[in-house]
């Protein structure tokens, strides 16, 4: 747990007074629900039923005995109901509002993943549900964006700023400083003011406990763990029971796009704009301008372009316990083409950058080691954007074809064909 909000330097509660209350009532409901054998059974029950957890812990054979190294393991996260682990902390954060008497749900989203799972959620629980998404996101995450829709969310996309995943936050600030009486803000990563950070992890901390048994029941000795790195919940959640341990190392792979310079990446972790700052309410690193704003990002992986990382994970790779490492798009999709190859696993982008990760490690690592990474999403969700890489002609093809479709007035109906 966060020391009274802080890990070392970062962390913190940085806000106007009017969000104050709204997080001490939330930091109080919190500890109580997690003292509450009746709200914890409650849990439990919607993770076996709904989540459909435990998720697998995939021996990745081909791609081991193809790389050459070590033992590469794959924690199915996207497996999960929703595609990702996004749905483990919404779904427990939608119940604590239900327990706490609220009646709508606002939430960010970047690739759509923690939208997905918050409307799910929503839906499930019987809340209201309003979702901030960033223009851009919103037009490279169409799939995502209609799945909410039919969840019964209302997704606003934002026009200001960047925007993407930083502009949507900004925006579903501003709504729960106006709403909070009702509304709950379900922040989609280990970020944010206290007690965002504790709560995130704790949600998400369920991954690392069932890849620490699991690994124990099959007699796998860990050397590493890898996961992907955005704002930082899938990997804070899966490193969460090692990080008092000295061993297994942990990897944890930003997104390198397509080069070292300031606006072609988001590397927060020794990046050449990374600096210390406060930003959406709590202290980190962040990418900045040279005049001390937050910098443009560029990823391939709509969820790891945020510029800021979750001040437990900024603390901890500054003390040494996380080794941080960057991955370029093109090495991530490559990962994707990889995994499904071998293992007919198809990683989401996200999560191929903990994949490409992996495969690094595995390759300077004896055959006797292991090396588990945490496949946090699917990459359904990303048809949009890798088809017209893997296969750019029969993609303009085939939307050209659905387009000229569309546009002769031709209409699906569910039951009765086209018409």
């Amino acid at each position: 747990m966060s020391d009274h909000g802080y890990f070392d330097r970062f962390g913190g509660k940085y806000v106007a007074e009017v969000l104050r209350r709204p997080l001490d009532e939330l930091e109080a409901a919190f500890a109580e629900a997690m003292a509450d054998a009746k709200f914890l059974a409650e849990l439990a029950a919607v993770r076996d039923d709904f989540i459909g957890r435990p998720t697998p812990l995939l021996f990745a054979e081909n791609a081991t005995r193809e790389i050459g190294g070590a033992k590469i393991y794959v924690k199915m996260e996207g497996l999960a109901h929703t595609g990702a682990h996004k749905i483990n902390n919404a779904i427990g954060q939608v119940l604590l509002a239900k327990r706490m008497g609220k009646t709508r749900i606002v939430a960010e989203t970047g690739a759509g993943q923690h939208g997905l799972a918050t409307a799910s959620a929503c839906a499930r629980l019987g809340l209201e549900c309003v979702v901030y998404m960033g223009e851009v996101d919103v037009r490279r995450q169409q799939p995502n964006v209609a799945a909410m829709e039919l969840y019964g969310a209302t997704v606003v996309p934002v026009t200001a700023g960047s925007r993407t995943l930083k502009d949507a936050i900004n925006e579903a600030y501003r709504d729960w400083s106006a709403s909070f009486p009702t509304t709950h803000y379900v922040i989609g990563s280990a970020l944010g003011p206290a007690p965002y950070p504790d709560i995130v992890r704790e949600f998400q901390s369920v991954i690392g406990r069932e890849t620490r048994d699991q690994a124990a029941s099959r007699g796998i000795e860990i050397e590493a763990l890898c996961a992907c790195v955005g704002g930082g919940s899938n990997a804070i959640g899966f490193f969460s029971p090692f990080i008092d341990r000295s061993h297994p190392r942990l990897i944890a792979a930003e997104a390198g796009g397509i080069g070292p310079g300031v606006g072609e990446n988001s590397v927060r972790m020794g990046g050449a704009a990374s600096s210390d700052g406060i930003v959406h309410g709590y202290k980190s690193r962040f990418l900045v301008d040279a005049d001390g704003q937050l910098a443009e990002t560029r990823s391939i992986s709509a969820g790891l372009d945020y510029p800021g990382i979750g001040p437990q994970l900024a603390a901890l790779g500054e003390n040494g316990r996380i080794e941080f490492c960057a991955v370029g798009d093109a090495e991530a999709l490559d990962a994707v083409r990889f995994f499904a190859r071998t293992e007919g696993v198809l990683f989401a982008l996200e999560s191929a950058h903990g994949g490409a990760a992996a495969m690094r490690l595995a390759r300077e690592l004896p055959r006797d080691t292991s090396v588990i990474v945490n496949m946090s999403g699917r990459g359904d969700k990303d048809i949009f954007i890798t088809s017209p890489i893997f296969r750019p002609s029969e993609w303009r093809e085939f939307l050209r074809d659905e387009l000229a479709r569309l546009e002769s007035g031709v209409e699906i109906h569910a039951f009765g064909g086209e018409k």
